[in-house]
């Protein structure tokens, strides 16, 4: 393949050199040069060489010689980060080198550092990251340094794949592995008895969060947590005429958005979860926990049995009746 570059299109600065959004972590082993030197040094010179702007002429030509053989960084021109037509894409300025940093002298035998991506570089997240955030920059991603994942020196290479024809992540069907790979205790809940339809991939991780960061807590799509959840639970929002205020203040109070072995992801069923916070009022004030005294069969106890609370208070999330005040209609 034949690829010619515009050399006046070559910027030799370590930010603007950036592209490709979002990693590149296909070795399973050590690069040549971390056995001689420490990431200090590696990174030492990377920035000397951007200094220096060591571009090779030929662009991803010189790459190829010795990288063709290796189908994933071949799958590159499969995707829009190796569109060649494409006046967006890195091929159509400094080819590999927008993404992997002046050339130099690592055409001779390899040596020599470039940038590497994924969990094999020895370079810092954040130098990685600065180089796919040159370029995606945008709305979505202005709050990427606040963030979950930057503050906790997440690469963007640790969720994307740049050299392949279709990013798992981008995709509702592979979105939710490639997330509880890392989010364990949240891919146990889905799988509980009571959970949103995520292990159906009818819905996605992304739906609720925003895995770049937003001013919400938990990276939340919305500004709270009660106005992501009225996005589909629209009949829950008020305001009521006789609103519950565990229900006005958040969502989470009562339920584990993720999944829980309770009905309605509760996290506590009844009557325990309402008694959290009346344990003091009338005839809750005596804690009934199942088959007690009060009734030895769960349902001969209208505190107890079937839904418990909810077999009187059933508008638990707020009325708009005129008599309905304690929630019952």
């Amino acid at each position: 393949m034949k690829i010619k570059m515009k050399l006046n299109s070559i910027i030799p600065t370590f930010v603007a050199v950036v592209m490709l959004s979002l990693g590149m972590s296909h070795s399973a082993y050590a690069s040549k040069w971390d056995a001689k030197m420490t990431p200090d040094e590696v990174e030492a010179v990377l920035d000397k060489k951007f200094e220096e702007g060591s571009y090779s002429p030929k662009g991803a030509d010189s790459c190829l010689m010795c990288h063709r053989r290796s189908e994933k960084v071949m799958d590159i021109f499969k995707g829009v980060h190796g569109a060649i037509e494409s006046s967006k894409s890195p091929m159509a300025g400094l080819q590999c080198e927008a993404c992997h940093g002046p050339m130099g002298k690592h055409n001779r035998g390899g040596n020599e550092p470039v940038i590497a991506f994924g969990p094999d570089s020895t370079l810092a997240p954040e130098k990685q990251n600065s180089v796919c955030m040159g370029c995606h920059l945008d709305d979505d991603r202005m709050s990427w340094n606040t963030s979950h994942h930057d503050n906790a020196d997440v690469a963007c290479a640790s969720c994307h794949s740049v050299h392949t024809a279709n990013d798992p992540i981008l995709s509702k069907k592979t979105e939710m592995e490639v997330c509880t790979s890392c989010h364990t205790k949240q891919k146990t809940d889905m799988n509980k008895r009571s959970s949103h339809p995520m292990q159906w991939n009818q819905m996605t991780c992304s739906d609720c969060h925003n895995p770049h960061g937003s001013m919400a807590d938990s990276d939340l799509v919305k500004p709270s947590v009660n106005e992501t959840c009225y996005t589909c639970h629209a009949e829950k929002r008020g305001p009521k005429l006789w609103e519950h205020a565990p229900v006005t203040e958040n969502c989470v109070t009562c339920h584990n958005p993720h999944g829980s072995v309770n009905e309605g992801m509760l996290k506590t069923r009844a009557p325990q979860l309402c008694q959290q916070c009346h344990a003091s009022d009338g005839h809750a004030s005596n804690a009934y926990l199942g088959n007690t005294g009060m009734g030895s069969n769960v349902g001969d106890n209208a505190f107890t049995g079937g839904r418990s609370c909810l077999n009187c208070h059933s508008q638990v999330h707020g009325s708009n009746h005129p008599s309905g005040k304690l929630l019952q209609r």
